[in-house]
């Protein structure tokens, strides 16, 4: 195209998820119940680990940011996405397409690699459990909840950067509910086989890289659980990990099937209807999974609504 008839893009629009009133009145209403419990659930979270004593261990340091991180990646999506629904020109400035980007790419990367240090947190508990606090100091605990972190800025910083610098002049049309990197990619003016390539290495090797932490992990957890002689020792052992491995499954598999297949497969729609799983249900999925398959979190409930109704009664 030639440069002179180019004219830059400085604002686009979602196509969104329906153009029909009362499928976007139902779609309303799922969604802000999805992000209130989203919200409320993982800021409960939050608060009963900070209140409660007991809970103050290296596993819930590690939940009560993953919670953080949960309510961070849904408010970056989910305000926007119901505000648009029932706008018929859904539009957001070329900026704030940057930064939604920028925002959902630092912490879905960052949660990712949160778990991995959590299945390494659960493999010391597990495998070497007179070394556990000798090993998870408060200092190591700091230092595998800043490196997710970190690597989670890295790669927001990396492809927000490289998408961004590509010429956009026509059409504005995003056919997504958000500014998601490949549906963003399609609209740009020159050729993207880097970017996409990049995404497919980059979101490959960080994947493979949590996931090879969590496997490992978990391979050596498995094997120290099958050492136990016990039927009841294996059953608690095994309850320890079982709402991590739940929520691990749950967002790995969404992630690879649509940032690491090959872009030959690839169908904007079809990735529409994914992501919704993983912007909206999978934040609010976590803390009902770390508390309704926990004990611990479980029993901390059960002691603040006694002592609530202990001091009601007063």
């Amino acid at each position: 195209m030639d440069d002179g008839n180019q004219t830059l893009v400085t604002e686009f629009f979602f196509m969104g998820l329906t153009d029909h009133f009362q499928h976007q009145v139902v779609l309303f209403v799922i969604f802000l119940l999805v992000y209130l419990a989203t919200f409320l659930g993982n800021l409960g979270m939050i608060t009963l680990i900070r209140i409660d004593s007991r809970l103050h261990t290296p596993m819930y340091f590690f939940l009560s940011h993953l919670s953080f991180v949960d309510v961070c990646s849904s408010s970056a999506i989910s305000p926007k996405m119901l505000t648009d629904v029932f706008v018929e020109k859904k539009v957001i400035s070329f900026f704030g397409c940057a930064a939604q980007l920028w925002f959902f790419s630092q912490f879905v990367v960052t949660e990712c690699f949160l778990l991995a240090s959590m299945a390494y947190d659960r493999y010391i508990a597990i495998c070497k459990p007179l070394l556990y606090t000798l090993i998870m100091s408060q200092q190591v605990c700091v230092q595998l909840v800043v490196g997710p972190y970190t690597v989670g800025l890295i790669s927001a910083i990396t492809h927000t950067t490289f998408a961004f610098r590509l010429p956009y002049c026509g059409p504005q049309i995003i056919n997504h509910f958000f500014c998601d990197l490949l549906p963003v990619l399609s609209l740009a003016c020159a050729d993207t086989q880097v970017n996409k390539f990049l995404l497919f290495i980059l979101a490959g090797a960080l994947g493979v890289l949590s996931g090879t932490i969590i496997l490992i992990s978990y391979i050596y957890i498995i094997v120290a659980i099958l050492k136990i002689h016990s039927a009841d020792g294996r059953r608690k052992a095994f309850s320890t990990c079982s709402s991590h491995l739940t929520a691990v499954s749950i967002l790995y598999g969404t992630l690879f099937f649509i940032y690491v297949r090959p872009t030959s497969g690839f169908s904007l729609d079809i990735n529409k209807v994914v992501s919704v799983f993983y912007t909206a249900v999978i934040p609010m999925l976590n803390p009902l999974i770390y508390s309704l398959r926990n004990k611990e979190v479980k029993d901390s409930f059960r002691r603040i609504f006694e002592r609530k109704k202990s001091l009601m009664r007063r």
